[in-house]
């Protein structure tokens, strides 16, 4: 449920930690109140004194260090589309309002105290807490949240236009509060969108200018600033100690280290003999082999640094190879699915993933949202207006993406992609795959990190047997930045977080309206009037089960345009770390929450002692 910059914060939200049923006190009529679900009750009452996956207890102190390996930065504002910001930012600055790590989309009030929303959803209302304060000691006002709403929306990031689209006005309400309006429809999902927003400082942006990059941190007013940076190379934060939000029910527990570090790597294998050497402290890793063979050392053998793989029950998302619809030849439905027969995962899951893999068939997978076995009565209710004009296999067969045996023998597929290719009007000449104008089919895939090369050069040679030329190119992060929000690319890897309660963020993602919207996250090109149908669906489901319903339809028809060619995921967080740190008992259902991690006194000075220092 983020914009598309949004998504830069999430660097910073998964390194420190972002703020999915049981019965609660809330209803849209019941006057202000202090959270709010997108369906059925809030879990946590009024009252309430923290959530269930933190420990109050738990010291604060202390300093963690971090990696942000493969990328690098040259902005500290993240909410326009030049430069290349850090997500980083996004932990000074607090939001109106926070979720909760343990239902599927429910906010409780930060910067607001309360918040009231009518029975028809047309307006939510917050009032904005006296003694929200910004790191200068300045209040949080009215006028900040009215005017940071407006600059998103006229020089922010082209995603905030979208994602506050149905968002008619804000206006001021008495002293301490404010109304966000919406358009006539029904958006039942905006009222928790609008408690997203980050609140900036009218003052202090005012002798600046929006629109451009800057290495100036921003004023903020969140649990951490920043101390000192190169640009490029690192950022500290050091915690507020007079935070005025640090004993809200939603903090307590929470931003427990005193200084946090994040040194940028170019290069994941640099990165993690860093972390071997204890150049840093914690390490999520994202490649099965790394995590198989390549940390052992006698760190780890003594125990000095431990592995685990934390449980965890998000929405899997998709990875995949994205195909640009915009350009030929991928705007031919049936040369897309041909080149998903290219793709040998189960090779690839044996020979380079050690078997640490499942495959991505859904965009929803890991949850009831995914689409299986054939649509249900309420799906193809919604499916029916639009057959004929989309895939038949829509309803008739159940999507799963090609297999192998998993030798390296690829040649049904390969039978299979031929015969598609030459459906849709191509011809093999000379090995070379032939177009409906005679020119060889040649394209390029763009990585921006050298690590999937490995995975994506066998894909290219198994194109080549198709005689297809794929060419495989490497590029720097703000070149491939660049070229992302220009949808300047033939094929990339790429793909969409999503969420238990996805809604408005899907326009974004696969909508008509954001097909040729710079920087948007409709990265395939796609322009499809029944997916623009469900996505509205979606968003206007009054309850969990049209919710599902809406999702399913909405997962069908993107499984079966074929746009692009899912990867894998992985059900765990798999996290290295240092012997220096404790957490919670109880585990989110996000998995790895290092925002309730803490330096343990006993554990680090143990360490310390082991490691001779």
């Amino acid at each position: 449920m983020l914009p598309a910059r949004a998504r830069l914060a999430a660097l910073a939200l998964a390194l420190l930690g972002a703020g999915t049923v049981t019965a609660g006190a809330q209803a849209p009529t019941s006057g202000p109140v202090h959270g709010f679900a997108m369906h059925g009750d809030v879990k946590y009452p009024a009252g309430f004194k923290h959530f269930d996956y933190v420990n109050p207890a738990a010291p604060k102190g202390g300093e963690v260090k971090y990696a942000v390996a493969g990328t690098s930065f040259d902005s500290f504002n993240p909410f326009i589309l030049r430069g290349v910001p850090t997500g980083i930012v996004m932990v000074t600055i607090e939001t109106l309002m926070v979720s909760s790590n343990d239902e599927p989309f429910t906010k409780y009030c930060l910067v607001c105290e309360t918040i009231e929303v009518p029975e028809d959803r047309s307006w939510v209302e917050f009032s904005i807490r006296r003694e929200g304060r910004f790191h200068d000691g300045s209040p949080i006002t009215v006028d900040d949240v009215i005017w940071t709403f407006e600059t998103l929306k006229a020089k922010g990031h082209p995603a905030y236009r979208s994602y506050y689209a149905d968002v008619l006005k804000a206006e001021k309400k008495g002293e301490r509060g404010v109304r966000f309006t919406f358009k006539p429809g029904i958006n039942r999902e905006l009222p928790l969108i609008v408690g997203e927003l980050p609140v900036l400082s009218k003052a202090w942006w005012s002798t600046r200018e929006f629109d451009k990059t800057t290495l100036e941190p921003p004023l903020g007013s969140g649990p951490y600033r920043i101390d000192a940076f190169e640009a490029g190379r690192y950022v500290t934060l050091r915690r507020v100690p007079d935070h005025w939000a640090a004993n809200l029910p939603v903090n307590v527990g929470r931003n427990n280290f005193d200084v946090a570090r994040y040194d940028y790597y170019r290069d994941q294998t640099v990165a993690l003999e860093a972390f071997k050497a204890g150049a840093y402290d914690i390490r999520t890793e994202n490649q099965a082999l790394a995590w198989a063979t390549q940390y052992d050392n006698p760190a780890l053998a003594q125990g000095l640094i431990k592995k685990e793989e934390i449980p965890e029950e998000r929405v899997s998302g998709m990875q995949a190879l994205v195909m640009n619809t915009r350009r030929a030849p991928f705007n031919d439905r049936k040369f897309r699915e041909a080149m998903s027969y290219g793709f040998d995962f189960e090779w690839s899951n044996r020979t380079l993933f050690h078997g640490a893999y499942t495959r991505t068939r859904s965009y929803f997978d890991n949850s009831e949202l995914a689409a299986r076995g054939l649509p249900s009565p309420e799906e193809l209710k919604l499916l029916a207006p639009f057959r004929g004009k989309v895939p038949e296999e829509v309803f008739t067969t159940e999507y799963n993406p090609p297999k192998t045996d998993g030798t390296g023998n690829t040649r049904d597929n390969q039978r299979v992609a031929t015969r598609l290719l030459r459906e849709a009007g191509y011809r093999i000449e000379n090995q070379q795959l032939i177009d409906k104008q005679g020119k060889p089919v040649s394209f390029e895939i763009l990585l921006v990190s050298p690590q999937f090369e490995r995975i994506v050069l066998p894909y290219a040679e198994n194109l080549k047997r198709l005689g297809i030329n794929a060419r495989v190119r490497t590029v720097d992060t703000s070149q491939y930045q660049r070229r992302m929000d220009e949808f300047d690319f033939d094929m990339t890897v790429s793909g969409w977080g999503q969420s238990e309660s996805p809604g408005n963020e899907q326009r974004s993602f696969w909508s008509s309206a954001q097909r040729d919207v710079p920087g948007s996250r409709n990265l395939a090109g796609i322009a499809d009037p029944a997916i623009d149908a469900m996505i509205e669906h979606i968003i206007a489901a009054e309850s969990r089960a049209d919710l599902v319903t809406a999702v399913r339809a909405l997962d069908r028809l993107l499984q079966w345009g074929h746009y692009v060619v899912p990867n894998w995921h992985v059900r765990a967080d798999r996290v290295a770390y240092w012997d220096r740190f404790s957490r919670p008992a109880v585990t989110a259902k996000v998995g790895y929450d290092p925002g309730a991690w803490w330096v343990d006194p006993q554990k680090d000075a143990a360490l310390r002692e082991k490691r001779g220092r």
